[in-house]
């Protein structure tokens, strides 16, 4: 395999179009991740070295080669029903608030991962029509992620039993996952067919995706640039219907990034109200 190294301006040339390309902002000393992401591309797209793999990456016709660079940075690190005070707010107070509404609700995951944060959405709201059957309006979950390959995964749902076990208890594993052997479980159809997984990019226009009632944003603005915060908040809020919902994550904040929401205090947790 070439040579790994990543000379000053390579990781400066790089950390400008990933930010381009995706609003992820590297820190200063984030060679080693670069290196430890796209090493594996080198033989996958058969280039000598990194270093040329960088260069090849900056040619606007190389889109393959761009698309996986993008890819390999995205972070995928979450847990199932990650936090949990988000999905008891969803249960215990949000999805009681709008049974009144006589309408499709729309909920947007707008970082799907591996899909287990849609999926943990999807089994509050099976789990909250069980314990309360008939009063719940039709729901519908959008999930979308910027890595093709991400999304592949979220489609199949099929998990090993070890990821299972991050944050899923055995109750929901049993109600919501079928056993496939060799270590391998799949989602149930009925929890599949409240999600549509689609790639959308959070830099790129919103409008294709239509409205809703509650968004999840969560540990996704950490890795952008203030201004680019500030223009995906615009534009989530652009999103959601008169008194929408907005989830951020547990070390996300909304100060100084824009006014649009109001603070809601739930107890455990914090949400965001659209003024």
């Amino acid at each position: 395999m070439g040579s790994i190294i990543i000379t000053d301006q390579e990781y400066k040339k790089f950390r400008i179009f990933l930010e381009a390309q995706c609003g992820i902002v590297l820190g200063d000393n984030k060679q080693y991740l670069v290196r430890s992401r796209l090493t594996p591309l080198i033989t996958k797209f058969n280039v000598a070295s990194l270093s040329e793999l960088l260069r090849n990456v900056a040619i606007d016709s190389n889109r393959d080669l761009r698309a996986a660079a993008v890819d390999a940075m995205t972070t995928n690190e979450t847990l199932w029903f990650r936090d949990n005070y988000p999905f008891t707010v969803l249960s215990e107070k949000i999805l009681p608030e709008i049974t009144s509404v006589n309408r499709l609700i729309k909920i947007w995951s707008s970082a799907s991962s591996s899909g287990w944060e849609p999926y943990s959405i999807a089994m509050t709201i099976l789990e909250s029509q069980g314990n309360d059957p008939g009063i719940f309006p039709s729901i519908f979950i959008t999930a979308t992620d910027i890595s093709n390959s991400m999304l592949d995964l979220c489609r199949a749902g099929i998990y090993d039993t070890l990821a299972l076990e991050r944050g899923l208890s055995l109750q929901r594993r049993q109600d919501f996952f079928i056993n496939l052997g060799n270590g391998r479980m799949k989602i149930k159809d009925n929890v599949k067919r409240l999600i549509d997984f689609r790639l959308h990019n959070l830099m790129k226009s919103y409008v294709s995706l239509g409205k809703f009632d509650v968004v999840f944003c969560r540990n996704v603005l950490i890795y952008f640039s203030i201004g680019m915060r500030s223009q995906v908040l615009d534009q989530i809020a652009n999103t959601l219907n008169p008194g929408g919902y907005l989830f951020l994550g547990a070390s996300e904040s909304l100060s100084g990034l824009t006014d649009r929401f109001e603070m809601i205090h739930c107890n455990p947790g914090i949400v965001y109200q659209l003024k």
